[in-house]
């Protein structure tokens, strides 16, 4: 007897979706979840988030006429089984890999992607956007947003709330509430509740209600005000939500279509302001290594779909961030003043090793970097040693912060920068590319660039050393390049590079985590009979002008390297040559930066490859700066 087609191949797009019947979807939702199993256990990406949407993604698609109505979905890992739904099934293998498909939402592939997402907390206030060019149109379609994954402990989601309370919209938002930081138990009871109190006859009423109190003399307007709060509150626990101008609805159960479907088609239909639907979820939903995982498998490489473990290979030298959790530990220990602050990425910064051994030392204040950052300002003003460990993309987030309350007023603020450079899969809305060029040109600010495991080691000394102004250290993400470790880091002369390697002709001064690709080419340009100085500047900030001088009067080219954007290191380095009056004596100098266009994901080493900062790059530089071609047929020997 043959089999029935899965009905999950018969989905193209949201339209075949809609033609399903409701008794239909749990079926889907199994097909979904193993497919999305099964595929990131090839690609490696974010699973648990996915996993716990499903019905979800599911039930906004089939109720919701999509793109015509905009779903926007905060943080981009939630994202995937949305991607299956919307024409990309045949391409989810292609997850996170070159030419492939991006990790998040993406406005440039699909029209269902309606707003793009890498970091969080940003969809309110977009699709409050989207709903008042809306009305200045004329048109009548839903805009709603799907916020979640801790999204809600940055501040700008309420910013965003409270305006769009404010001025009445009509916008749906989903809290997607996946760890029930929020809900009450979710059962029977609580999911009529929410029938009723989305329904249009009930937000009808309580309109009237309100219309009828204001008629009312003021004493009595207050206490009929007061009744109606306590009431809501004691059936839905939605106050703070009711205060900002949203009419509360849940909590509903995330996994239940039954309880998803009519509230989700009521606040469809209702003609009110704006809606918030408290949905509860379960990350990892439906798989057991997932669900009982610390992190609900949050974000993981290639795994083994039956027992869940992550085949990950052997790495060869210790990550970054395992040596500065490492670092930072030592430097603690004989330190009581030094404290460690994250904003929602212990793990990813490695603070989680930090906090094991220093618990009330360490501080993750959630998905707040403006926050963390003033917070730390705080700590510095007392006393206390902060060190704020930030991804550079995130940090981005706070700038106004690191100006106002750390730079100028001088205070010793250490900002730990992981994720330094290019970052591989997750692509350029986690890209690290900005951060030298805007801290670097704030006074007081020392700014330095690890070459090596070794080199932050003895950064991260450096930095607790540090007491009459802020600091800064970047490293790359992943392995480090294998060089022996010192046992405890030794603190550095503040503004003073290190020359690796002696030549006469090129100088290839690095600053950061391509000094390793500047000594292969010097091995290459050696074979042009071309001798090469190879430098670590360290530091971006104090900048070692000795250094530079020299190299610019001793070389015929001078070249810097840097895994940032222009304005950066390279831009310091030709200031302090135009200032000395070394630009005009013949000296060929090139700045390499990362190139001013976003480079897609792919793996770290195709990117730099992509962005002309690789070994091979680094010679055709050098060579075209001195009018030279390229021998025929010659590589770079990286053995």
């Amino acid at each position: 007897m043959p089999q029935p087609t899965p009905l999950l191949d018969t989905i193209e797009t949201p339209d075949d979706l809609r033609r399903l019947s409701d008794a239909d979807l749990p079926a889907l939702a199994e097909e979904v979840r193993r497919e999305m199993i099964d595929v990131v256990s090839v690609t490696g990406g974010h699973l648990g988030a996915g996993l716990g949407v499903v019905e979800l993604t599911i039930a906004l698609h089939h109720v919701f006429r999509t793109p015509e109505d905009r779903l926007i979905w905060d943080v981009g890992h939630q994202c995937y089984p949305h991607k299956m739904l919307t024409g990309r099934r045949a391409r989810m293998r292609t997850l996170r890999q070159g030419g492939g498909l991006s990790g998040f939402a993406k406005r440039s592939e699909s029209v269902y992607d309606t707003f793009g997402a890498g970091h969080s907390s940003t969809s309110i206030s977009a699709g409050l956007g989207m709903a008042v060019a809306r009305d200045l149109e004329g048109k009548a379609h839903n805009v709603v947003c799907v916020i979640g994954d801790g999204a809600m402990s940055a501040g700008m989601a309420y910013e965003a709330m409270n305006n769009a309370g404010a001025m009445d919209c009509r916008l749906i938002v989903i809290l997607n509430d996946n760890d029930m930081s929020i809900a009450p138990p979710v059962g029977a009871l609580s999911a009529y509740l929410a029938r009723l109190t989305s329904s249009g006859t009930y937000l009808k009423l309580r309109d009237i209600a309100k219309q009828l109190a204001t008629h009312l003399p003021k004493a009595w307007e207050r206490r009929a005000a007061r009744a109606e709060e306590y009431t809501r509150t004691v059936w839905s626990g939605g106050t703070l939500f009711e205060e900002l101008g949203f009419y509360y609805v849940g909590p509903i159960d995330g996994h239940n279509f039954d309880h998803l479907l009519p509230v989700l088609r009521n606040v469809r239909d209702a003609d009110v302001g704006p809606v918030l639907v408290h949905v509860v979820t379960q990350k990892g939903k439906g798989y057991p290594p997932a669900e009982s995982a610390a992190d609900k498998f949050h974000g993981v490489g290639r795994f083994d779909v039956i027992t869940g473990a992550q085949k990950a290979s052997r790495p060869k030298a210790p990550s970054y961030t395992q040596v500065f959790a490492e670092s930072l530990i030592e430097e603690a220990r004989t330190d009581e003043r030094i404290v460690a602050i994250t904003a929602a990425m212990p793990s990813g910064t490695g603070l989680d090793k930090f906090a094991e051994v220093f618990p009330d030392r360490t501080f993750d204040v959630g998905i707040a970097e403006q926050h963390a950052v003033t917070f730390a300002a705080g700590l510095a003003a007392e006393g206390y040693k902060p060190f704020a460990a930030i991804y550079s993309t995130f940090l981005q987030r706070a700038y106004d912060q690191v100006v106002h309350d750390v730079a100028i007023q001088r205070l010793p603020v250490r900002f730990a920068i992981d994720r330094a450079g290019l970052v591989g899969a997750d692509g350029p809305t986690h890209a690290g590319a900005f951060d030298v060029t805007f801290l670097s040109c704030l006074p007081g600010f020392v700014v330095m660039a690890a070459a090596d495991e070794a080199e932050l080691k003895h950064m991260i000394a450096t930095q607790a050393q540090i007491d009459d102004g802020p600091s800064a250290v970047r490293y790359p993400r992943g392995e480090g390049q294998g060089v022996t470790l010192p046992a405890r880091g030794v603190p550095l002369e503040i503004g003073k590079g290190r020359v690796v390697r002696e030549g006469t002709t090129v100088a290839l001064l690095s600053f950061g985590g391509r000094l390793h690709e500047c000594l292969h080419a010097a091995e290459q340009l050696a074979a042009y009979g071309l001798s090469t100085t190879v430098a670590d500047a360290r530091f971006a900030k104090p900048l070692d002008g000795a250094l530079v001088e020299t190299l610019a009067r001793e070389h015929e080219v001078l070249i810097t390297i840097e895994e940032g954007a222009i304005g950066g290191f390279g831009s310091h380095v030709l200031g302090h040559l135009a200032d000395a009056g070394l630009l005009d004596r013949g000296l060929k100098v090139r700045t390499m930066t990362l190139p001013d266009r976003f480079i897609d994901h792919d793996t770290p080493k195709a990117m730099y490859r992509a962005a002309g900062l690789d070994a091979e790059a680094i010679l055709e530089t050098v060579l075209g700066a001195l009018g030279r071609e390229r021998s025929p047929g010659a590589a770079l020997d990286r053995a």
